[in-house]
């Protein structure tokens, strides 16, 4: 028990520098999802409830708390994110957290971008914008507002416009304007939990990516996935925003997905998936498009993204900074598994980006070993050339290391992941930009690729699953767009 020994020192203790109480903070938050007990489970738990206190105190010492704002680990509780959030995910914080939202007017910095913008429910503004200089935005908001809050009185005034929803958005965002959440406890990284049916104790070894075969994994029977209703739908999605939110972080499917259309899946030793597909009217032109939230013991750990063609998943993980030394790879594979069940997808793809194409993260985590030593390989022949080269110095040279140049020469090419009897070099060389090129940017280009029935469904069908499993039948389709696409 020396760890529930050094808890409750560590409980006794003052942090008096913002580096330190990070770092807690991030143990307490990794022994609350990966527990060993549940002597240790509730000790994390207790500290982690109280922690508003301990940058509390910071502050009160005159001691600089901003680091705790950083987006690495921000959303730590009783500190505030403060971002030029889109019109989407402002709108959505002020319909559940209106009294923690304000204008951050400190960052602002495009004046210019008001003066185009406000005027349209502001008409006596053009007096000022027109011609003269040094508008006093703010004070034309403190008039017009009658003593409401700015942002809820600008939000308003964004809803009401007789517009769609997308050139709202296109005019809220335009603004630039930096607006500031200071989330509730049971909204922040801290605090945020999903209800856990069933706790799991790791009183035994995590399990290591060596440990992982993911053409075993992958295959094996899927857990129980069950719908839920369009109102535990909508707390998933919203435990998503909130994560992502804190994070500095959005994402699509998240953003906009659909809550009539969730599913539940639980893969084992605590963890809990949550897949989200999108609404007819939000769906993408070609690609089925679906988002998955990851929960371990309750605590959000981690998202991913996945958009399919026939059977081509193009797939993004990640994992939060704070869990990465926990299963992983198991916890990936557990994913592909899910997915691979709900979408039929056997090819698993991974842009660039995501192996540390143009991110730092991706090169200083060591994402192209980790995902290569899973199985993945890279389309472009010189790539995989040059990673043959590397493995062979590894398995020779016992203290080698792969530099950083030659990992980021690794990281200019996608990679993939085929399994085993589905093999081929079909999909090496495509992108689907490169049927929006051929296709000139056409929507009704593309839409005239589709056959009626394939159509219908990507437009109309209640979940975009039906679309995908239409264009997995058609051969002749599918070759033609991959020879679009290649």
């Amino acid at each position: 028990m020396k760890l529930a020994a050094l808890l409750r020192r560590l409980s006794q203790h003052k942090f008096r520098d913002t580096e330190s109480l990070i770092r807690y903070h991030e143990l307490l938050l990794f022994l609350r999802a990966y527990p060993h007990n549940a002597t240790i489970l509730r000790a994390a738990e207790k500290e982690l409830n109280g922690f508003a206190k301990r940058a509390e105190w910071l502050s009160e010492q005159d001691i600089d708390i901003s680091p705790l704002e950083h987006p690495e680990v921000s959303g730590i509780a009783g500190t505030p994110v403060t971002d030029t959030f889109s019109f989407y995910i402002v709108r959505w914080l002020m319909k559940h957290y209106p009294a923690q939202m304000s204008i951050y007017w400190d960052w602002f910095e495009d004046e210019n971008s008001l003066g185009a913008t406000w005027p349209r429910f502001i008409p006596l503004l053009t007096e000022d914008t027109f011609v003269e200089a040094n508008i006093p935005y703010r004070e034309w908001l403190k008039v017009v507002r009658g003593g409401r809050p700015e942002l809820s009185w600008l939000i308003d005034r964004f809803n009401e416009m007789p517009a769609s929803d997308a050139m709202r958005a296109e005019l809220y965002d335009s603004q630039k304007l930096y607006v500031q959440w200071t989330p509730s406890f049971r909204a922040s990284r801290t605090g945020l939990r999903a209800p856990a049916r069933k706790l799991f104790y790791h009183r035994g070894q995590l399990i290591q990516r060596r440990d992982i075969n993911l053409n075993r994994e992958v295959v094996q029977s899927p857990p129980a996935i069950r719908k839920l209703s369009p109102k535990d739908g909508e707390r998933a999605l919203d435990r998503a925003r909130e994560a992502s939110t804190v994070r500095y972080r959005e994402l699509y499917g998240f953003t906009h997905g659909d809550p009539k259309h969730v599913y539940r899946a639980d893969v084992g030793r605590g963890v809990e998936l949550f897949v989200s597909g999108l609404p007819p009217e939000r769906r993408l032109p070609l690609r089925a498009y679906h988002s998955v939230m990851i929960f371990k013991n309750g605590i959000p750990v981690g998202y991913f993204e996945s958009l399919t063609l026939f059977e081509r998943m193009e797939s993004g993980f990640n994992l939060y900074y704070t869990f990465r030394d926990g299963e992983t790879a198991w916890l990936y594979a557990r994913v592909l598994n899910v997915m691979h069940h709900l979408t039929g997808a056997t090819a698993f793809t991974l842009d660039p980006y995501q192996i540390g194409y143009e991110n730092e993260e991706g090169i200083e985590s060591g994402a192209f070993w980790f995902y290569r030593k899973l199985g993945f390989r890279p389309t472009r022949r010189e790539l995989l050339s040059l990673t043959k080269k590397e493995e062979q110095k590894i398995a020779t040279r016992k203290q080698y290391r792969t530099p950083t140049k030659t990992l980021r020469e690794l990281a200019q090419g996608p990679m993939i992941f085929q399994l085993s009897g589905t093999e081929n070099h079909d999909w090496d060389s495509f992108q689907i930009r490169n049927v929006g090129f051929e296709l000139r940017g056409s929507l009704n280009a593309a839409m005239a690729l589709l056959p009626e029935r394939v159509r219908r469904a990507k437009t109309a069908a209640a979940e975009e699953i039906t679309y995908l499993r239409l264009m997995q039948k058609d051969k002749a389709l599918r070759g033609k767009v991959i020879s679009l696409g290649s």
